[in-house]
């Protein structure tokens, strides 16, 4: 049991709620952790989820709590009274309503089910602490690309969750901005960043950004739909050593905006077609498709390493 055992931060992350709610599920309803060992904190076992998960599921669909409670205490596991209930929640909470996530683990199926209920302090909770235990790389791949990828999907096929896409891209942007500034970065800045002409898919650059921070690579970002000849003229005035252009779909991914960039006089050394809207058979010379974030960031690492050696020699 013990090694089943759970601790707040990990069931909140499950259940998709904030920390600081099960506390308050905990001193108003006496739905708290069962296990305790001398010296350590009390832990959360698999009839404790089970009753914050029949919890969050009823006050998710507006049963009050004090009620929610009361049903999640009747038994350890579920009751045929709470199954009665729970099946009628099911037909609005899951199937069409629910958001995909694919094989990921149960911290993006925690981080969906908060983003549906428009959680934002779950949201952030389970983002900031994603950040500070993997690092930015691997939460962006393992957390975040699936729950943001699954919002896509719902929407191509409902045209809904508007309000849910652009809430979780807030509380992305805003845990990818407090990355960015506690990176210790120092020198010019040696990176441009930027979408692609009419490109507005602005998250994976950001993600960017904060894993160079974090490596204490310096990076300007430009943002979305930044025409080419915007891209050229930042080019000329900066010097960038790297210029990563980011398309979502091949709508936005020319080539045509490649090939303007190879050709301006002060042509970076790198040149990057980040994202799934470009094609590598349509890739000019001299320009390299990076597989993923961590690919990137190794790449302008790499640059930057390369041209201080010059420098010292």
């Amino acid at each position: 049991m013990a090694d089943e055992a759970l601790s707040a931060g990990a069931v909140a992350r499950r259940l998709g709620v904030a920390v600081t709610t099960l506390r308050t599920w905990h001193q108003r309803y006496g739905l708290g952790p069962s296990q305790h060992t001398p010296g350590h904190h009390r832990r959360y076992t698999p009839a404790d989820l089970a009753r914050l998960e029949i919890m969050r599921k009823l006050t998710a669909e507006g049963v009050s709590p004090a009620e929610a409670a009361r049903w999640a205490k009747q038994s350890p596991t579920v009751s045929p009274g709470v199954e009665l209930r729970l099946r009628a929640v099911a037909g609005r909470d899951g199937g069409g309503q629910s958001i995909p996530v694919g094989r990921a683990g149960p911290a993006a199926r925690g981080l969906a089910r908060a983003a549906m209920r428009l959680d934002s302090m779950a949201i952030s909770e389970t983002i900031s602490h994603a950040l500070a235990t993997d690092g930015v790389a691997a939460t962006w791949e393992g957390l975040l690309r699936p729950v943001l990828s699954g919002i896509g999907e719902r929407h191509a096929a409902t045209a809904g969750l508007i309000e849910v896409e652009h809430l979780m891209s807030r509380c992305v942007s805003e845990a990818f901005a407090a990355v960015a500034r506690a990176g210790h970065v120092t020198g010019p800045a040696r990176i441009l960043l930027s979408c692609a002409d009419e490109e507005q898919h602005t998250l994976p650059l950001e993600a960017l950004a904060a894993a160079l921070a974090v490596a204490g690579v310096a990076y300007r970002i430009l943002g979305a739909r930044v025409p080419v000849a915007a891209l050229i003229e930042a080019v000329n005035r900066t010097g960038p050593d790297a210029v990563v252009i980011w398309s979502h779909t091949r709508a936005t991914a020319d080539p045509g905006q490649l090939s303007a960039l190879l050709a301006v006089p002060r042509r970076p050394l790198l040149v990057l077609a980040a994202g799934p809207g470009w094609r590598a058979e349509s890739l000019p010379a001299g320009v390299v498709r990076p597989v993923d974030l961590a690919e990137a960031v190794s790449l302008a690492v790499a640059v930057r390493d390369s041209l201080d050696q010059s420098t010292a020699d």
